[in-house]
């Protein structure tokens, strides 16, 4: 009997199929089977959504992307409380040794990717066999939502691990890893199709054509500046990229894309400010869906312990240690910022206070005797809410669970990104989006350089997932020299000299651990990247 590898395995998306105890039964006990599905187009949007639940729920278990990006960069340490396990910290530091243990730190990560590629694979697969009753914008439009939903999930992996198993279709048979570049293919070919294909309207939560164009331009902009490459594969130039980026600004008046005015508003908690006398957090917040929102990943109050999991399970990971200051909720005290980040901003810069929580400085009586790595810093942007009598916000929405329940979609991409990489890829108006980027933070005009692009893309998206890439995508020797510290922090209130050493990123390629739980599965088909054996 052939043995079914965990990243291959045929994880149903909508409970197409059952059986009862007795395994000799072959009648269905659910309404839905793959026998009977994917017939009509109410059949294929069930699909889609089970498409879109896929790329939600990768980030539930495991590091979330994320968090790891974060954790990486030079940005944040890796935290958490001073008694926890050592994950945070041997991803931080890359460096098995603080931790050796940690090999599979990243098992449910690459798990829960072959789930959501699995979904889109098998809606792919059956896509001639749907009714489309004459339908053809609505079949392109389908095939293009599973399109780029399979290319963000490759892409977060291939920037991890770079050689992967690469499934364009379900299968079980064990395959061994691809070189980058094959899976880059895959990534730009469907990326382009949504590009081309997807629809041109803006409906919450939904992939259309513009946040194609966008992850294109950023999937070239870090293929060509890893690999030392002129253009991705062949397959997308410089000039195509940047084009992409100049439809989508062109487009904002008929899809009302552009910068929120105030930067503060874009975020929860920084648009927020307690008020004791109602026990209510008043707020500007722009809302979830704003017009700055390309594309975001979907998060309500419903998940629960019983297999309802539409929650942002990951932000709680980066509240503060355990306890909560209105309008800071608790959570469990990762990615403390480094605070050479804090320091290196403009005073002017409006960044500053809507990323950072500055505990000294905003008057925080914050107990950090469980805390590790404590800084003084930690991140504003992703992090629960609390209202002012310390009750967690989305447990006082109805939240089953504080650690499941946070309901903040992940913003993947932001029209400041769709500036910021139009001005870099070389655009004739490059000093505009440029301006326009910093203005809204404050700041007055700075000449448009790679040096100075990199930088403000520092501040911009401090906290977004896209700070370590950036670095990479500049030299790993030059990601290495930047992340690379000594420096003493804190664990549980005693000074400790935190030491992140160039040459362990170096050795690394800045590659992640493949988990060693697959390479035993695969019989040693799949192999460990350097430096981590």
């Amino acid at each position: 009997m052939k043995k079914r590898l965990i990243y291959m395995l045929a994880l149903s998306t909508l409970v197409f199929s059952a059986c009862s105890d007795s395994f000799l039964d072959s009648e269905p006990t659910t309404t839905l089977t793959d026998g009977n599905f994917y017939r009509t187009t109410d059949d294929a949007e069930l699909a889609i959504v089970g498409c879109y639940d896929g790329v939600q729920t990768i980030y539930d278990n495991g590091i979330a992307f994320p968090v790891l990006s974060e954790v990486a960069s030079d940005n944040c340490f890796g935290g958490t409380g001073n008694t926890d396990g050592l994950n945070y910290r041997v991803l931080d530091q890359m460096d098995l040794q603080v931790s050796p243990g940690e090999v599979n730190m990243l098992n449910d990560t690459w798990v829960a990717y072959y789930k959501s590629i699995y979904r889109c694979n098998v809606l792919l697969q059956k896509m001639d066999q749907i009714d489309w009753e004459g339908d053809t914008d609505y079949r392109n439009s389908i095939e293009a939502q599973a399109r780029f939903l399979r290319a963000y999930a490759y892409f977060d992996m291939v920037r991890l691990w770079e050689r992967v198993p690469l499934l364009t279709e379900p299968s079980a048979e064990n395959i061994p890893q691809a070189p980058a570049d094959s899976t880059y293919a895959v990534i730009a070919r469907d990326l382009m199709f949504a590009a081309e294909n997807g629809a041109e309207s803006v409906e919450p939560g939904r992939v259309n054509k513009w946040a194609a164009k966008a992850l294109l331009a950023r999937v070239y902009l870090y293929y060509t500046g890893y690999y030392g490459q002129s253009d991705l594969l062949g397959l997308v130039s410089q000039t195509e990229a940047l084009q992409g980026l100049e439809d989508i600004i062109a487009s904002t008046s008929t899809t009302g894309y552009g910068l929120v005015e105030e930067y503060k508003n874009l975020w929860p908690a920084a648009s927020s400010t307690p008020n004791v006398a109602t026990n209510e957090l008043e707020t500007t917040y722009a809302g979830k869906d704003n017009k700055e929102t390309l594309f975001a990943i979907k998060y309500n109050i419903t998940s629960d312990y019983d297999g309802n999991t539409d929650g942002n399970h990951w932000l709680v990971m980066l509240g503060l240690r355990s306890q909560s200051f209105s309008p800071y909720g608790k959570g469990w005290g990762g990615c403390t910022v480094s605070p050479a980040l804090y320091q290196a901003y403009d005073d002017d810069d409006a960044r500053k206070t809507a990323s950072v929580i500055a505990i000294a400085e905003e008057g925080l009586a914050f107990d950090n005797s469980t805390q590790r790595e404590y800084t003084g810093y930690s991140n504003k942007k992703y992090t629960p809410l609390a209202l002012p009598n310390g009750k967690d916000v989305a447990e006082a929405n109805g939240a089953a669970n504080f650690q499941v329940g946070q309901f903040q979609d992940y913003v993947v991409m932001r029209y400041a990104d769709v500036l910021l990489m139009a001005a870099e890829l070389g655009s004739a108006n490059a000093q505009d989006y440029f301006d326009q980027v910093r203005g809204r933070a404050g700041l007055i005009s700075k000449p448009v350089s790679q040096a100075n692009l990199m930088a403000e893309r520092r501040f911009e998206f401090a906290f977004e997932g896209l700070r370590y890439w950036d670095l990479l995508r500049q030299g790993v020797s030059t990601a290495a020299s930047t992340i690379a510290v000594s420096t003493t922090v804190q664990d549980g209130g005693v000074d400790f000299q935190k030491v992140i050493s160039a040459s362990n990123i170096t050795a690394k390629r800045g590659l992640m651990v493949i988990p060693q739980t697959q390479i035993s599965l695969s019989n040693g088909v799949l192999t460990q990247n350097d430096g981590w054996n």
